[in-house]
């Protein structure tokens, strides 16, 4: 079974097939590129370094300037690298569990949940340590899952597509507008994390790394472990039933590993939107509909654009910077419209 479309899934969806060989030569591609924009993010910015400084620098030698700059950056390319991956999958794992061609973090509110919990946790109860923000991240995030879920359960025909979709939108509105609501009379919060709530890498740190690479490692797991369950969901609940597939199991595994990461990126980068809507689609082009194929190509892919969209807005405004959150709502508004007029694209 090496492609599985699902009984709602358009007929040329069965185009999007590839030979192994082929899926192996475009992840080939995208490995090579990775590795040429994590090279870019080190070496350009408001100061360009040179091939020397670039080798010495990530030696960790920091007797120059650029060097410094090199050594600073690292850690940035880092966490562009992680965040972005963990969109991408996120992303891939929740419209395979929802059959939703829209479903993403941030269209379903979750990525919007996790930021007002993260600020609430610091307005109200006074959280100071970046590590107890993952924590409140994850909550936050799984919370605005299962509101969204069971608002858009109700009714006849259980959640489908376009209840989700209108749910989460709706979720996600609303819970921005209560992070404004917070952070509007308090000056000092909203100066702490006015930059935050855009959503960027900018300021990373070893120690920040090291507190969200558990929960990105836990997500990835239950993630990567979800993806013969999901071909089997593509079939439709009741054939997957029939196959012996626990459909509720491996929807909650897959959503839980989609909240965990997006919880853990959030609280270290901020909410950034469109990542994991993009990505899955560009992602089935290239390897097809298979999540044993799909979601490790999220996953270079996500990391890819993320680091991309930072190199590209350090680059747009010198001396100063866009911030990756605008630079991906810039790429991934248009792909969202085109998304959308593709009405054939109902379900997955």
């Amino acid at each position: 079974m090496t492609a599985l479309v699902s009984a709602g899934s358009p007929p040329d969806a069965v185009a999007t097939r590839r030979p192994v060989a082929a899926r192996l030569g475009w992840l080939t591609l995208v490995i090579g590129l990775l590795v040429v924009v994590a090279a870019a993010s080190v070496a350009l910015g408001v100061r360009l370094v040179g091939w020397h400084d670039l080798l010495t620098g990530l030696g960790g030698a920091d007797g120059t300037s650029d060097q410094a700059a090199v050594v600073k950056r690292v850690p940035r390319t880092v966490l562009a690298l992680l965040v972005g991956a963990s969109l991408g999958l996120s992303g891939a794992l929740l419209q395979g569990a929802t059959r939703n061609p829209l479903a993403d973090p941030g269209l379903l509110g979750i990525t919007n949940g996790s930021a007002l919990a993260v600020v609430s946790g610091i307005a109200f109860f006074g959280l100071s340590s970046p590590s107890s923000y993952v924590w409140v991240a994850i909550a936050g995030a799984g919370a605005a899952a299962v509101f969204v879920y069971l608002v858009g359960s109700l009714g006849r025909g259980g959640a489908t597509p376009l209840k989700l979709t209108l749910a989460g939108a709706a979720t996600g509105a609303a819970l921005s507008s209560l992070v404004s609501a917070v952070l509007l009379p308090r000056i000092d919060v909203m100066n702490e994390f006015r930059f935050w709530q855009i959503g960027g890498v900018g300021g990373a740190s070893w120690d920040r790394l090291a507190q969200i690479a558990p929960f990105l490692a836990v997500g990835a797991v239950l993630s990567l472990g979800s993806a013969r369950g999901l071909n089997t969901l593509a079939l439709g609940d009741d054939v997957a039933a029939g196959l012996g597939q626990r459909v509720a199991t491996t929807r909650v595994v897959a959503a839980l590993g989609a909240v965990v990461l997006c919880g853990a990126a959030t609280s270290a980068a901020g909410p950034i939107a469109f990542v994991g809507l993009i990505v899955p689609h560009l992602c089935r082009l290239i390897v097809g509909p298979d999540h044993r194929w799909l979601l490790p190509s999220c996953v270079l892919a996500g990391a890819l654009l993320l680091t991309a969209a930072d190199v590209v807005g350090r680059l747009v405004a010198r001396p100063s910077e866009v911030d990756v959150g605008i630079m991906t709502a810039l790429i991934g508004a248009p792909v969202f419209i085109a998304i959308v007029r593709r009405q054939r694209m109902r379900a997955l």
